[in-house]
């Protein structure tokens, strides 16, 4: 009896999930039949009627959409230029029997320095290789790799001494000293005289640090020339900007800030830098001045005219070395303007400035250790389009007078830590280039060109040290080439 009643209850069970297990198909059927319903309306609705607070369905979320518009930049680079050269006239005070500078050698800035007459040569005076990459929208880093070699094939002596002390069976002793002299060519190149290159530029760039500004940190372009008055100029190939080609540092290591006071017509702008005044090389222990001073750098412009008249203005200040005993303590700093009229057509610039070394020079004659030195410098250029995009002209004059408050009578040293390259108080120059401009393609030039630089000594022709006025003559064939860009 208990049996049957067991069992009976057993299928009861079942007839009831199979009733549940129907019901709950037939729903759902219902609902696959039944397209319109709305679920996320049902729910929101549901939610009106009830206390429960309202969350967000499935259907109502949006996915973040992907930014198309940012394209990264990640590409290699570079540029080179030279020429054949013919060296039709070297200053005789430049060059010696040997081909080296002589002792009151002048012009030790320019590419010809130590060539002699007549040479002649296929040469590169400069090969950029670059990698730009973005990591992201707001930081990008630069690197540029870059040898500059120049035509004096001159080596720098290099003096070391060793003593080697021998000691015979009777305990006589006899020393010998001997004196070893290697060589190291000059500019860009190795100890074999194979062409090499150094890291010139190597930052990161924060961009928008606020509205129009990045910050830069690290090895980079100062503000003196290369980021407008070099681009207006437009022939690097052919020579430097003149506050360039008296050694104005090009580069630096520090940090910068470049931006724009209007970012959206991008007619005003500013760049500052604080550095280390070593452009691409280490610091040295045994220099004093090593880690104690920087050099800092300022640049404003302004754009007018739909951005064809241009102002820029320049200045620098560097502490070179401590005060001493004997002098006092050495900077330099510069004061720069610039004027530009552009456009496709014709350019017009000039580029002017005035640079005081504090203590640069020392008067022998008046035993007067420490005076300063006032450079003065001008530059003039014209170019333009002959034929558009395929035939052009350039032309530039400059003027330079290395110690304006130089007394012609009077014999001079340089003080020791100037830090000037090359840097001759008593030499004034005149430079002159001109020539045509011939684009085959896009980024690729041929130019014929003269390359002409005037020596005048402001001393008295009696006086010490005096040598004659002369001059360097060069003809070229320049060619340059940009890839990647």
């Amino acid at each position: 009896m208990y049996k049957n009643v067991s069992n009976q209850h057993i299928v009861g069970v079942i007839l009831l999930f199979s009733s549940c297990l129907l019901t709950v198909t037939a729903k759902a059927q219902a609902t696959n039949e039944t397209p319109t319903v709305n679920y996320a309306n049902a729910d929101i609705k549901s939610a009106k009627n009830s206390n429960q607070p309202t969350y967000p369905t499935t259907s109502s979320l949006k996915l973040p959409e992907t930014d198309t518009s940012w394209k990264p930049v990640r590409r290699i680079w570079g540029y080179t230029f030279g020429d054949f050269y013919y060296d039709a006239h070297a200053d005789a005070n430049i060059v010696s029997a040997t081909g080296k500078p002589s002792a009151n050698g002048r012009g030790g800035e320019t590419n010809y320095s130590g060539a002699p007459t007549y040479r002649n040569a296929f040469q590169f005076r400069r090969i950029y290789l670059g990698y730009d990459y973005d990591i992201s929208k707001k930081f990008s880093v630069e690197i540029l790799l870059a040898s500059e070699p120049n035509a004096n094939t001159a080596t720098v002596a290099g003096i070391s001494t060793s003593t080697t002390t021998l000691t015979g069976a009777n305990g006589a002793t006899a020393t010998t000293t001997t004196t070893t002299t290697t060589t190291v060519p000059n500019s860009d190149n190795l100890v074999d005289g194979k062409m090499s290159f150094y890291i010139k530029l190597f930052n990161l760039r924060v961009k928008s640090v606020w509205n129009g500004s990045d910050l830069i940190v690290g090895e980079q372009l100062t503000p003196a020339f290369a980021m407008l008055t070099e681009k207006i100029w437009g022939y690097r190939s052919i020579e430097r900007t003149i506050s360039d080609f008296h050694r104005t540092n090009a580069y630096d290591v520090g940090a910068g800030l470049q931006g724009f006071f209007d970012p959206a017509s991008k007619n005003f702008g500013y760049d500052i830098l604080i550095g280390n005044n070593s452009t691409a090389t280490l610091g040295l222990a045994a220099n004093a001045s090593t880690g104690f001073y920087k050099a800092f750098y300022g640049d404003v412009f302004a754009k007018f005219l739909d951005q064809k008249l241009i102002f820029d203005l320049y200045a620098d200040y560097m502490k070179i070395a401590p005060a001493t005993a004997v002098i006092g303590g050495q900077d330099r700093n510069m004061l720069k303007g610039f004027v530009a009229y552009t456009t496709p057509k014709i350019t017009f610039g000039l580029e002017a400035f005035t640079q005081q070394v504090v203590n640069g020079v020392t008067n022998v004659t008046n035993n007067k250790a420490g005076e300063n030195a006032t450079i003065e410098a001008f530059s003039i250029y014209a170019h333009g389009a002959i034929y558009k995009d395929k035939l052009g002209f350039f032309a530039r004059y400059d003027g330079y007078n290395p110690d304006n408050d130089l007394n012609s009578a009077d014999v001079y040293t340089v003080s020791a830590s100037n830090n000037l390259l090359a840097y001759n108080p008593f030499q004034k120059e005149t430079f002159y280039t001109a020539g045509l401009d011939f684009t085959p393609a896009k980024n690729i030039h041929f130019m014929p060109n003269l390359w002409l630089i005037d020596f005048k000594d402001q001393r008295d022709p009696s006086a010490a040290g005096y040598v004659a006025n002369d001059h360097t003559l060069v003809y070229r064939a320049t060619f340059f080439y940009i890839f990647g860009k």
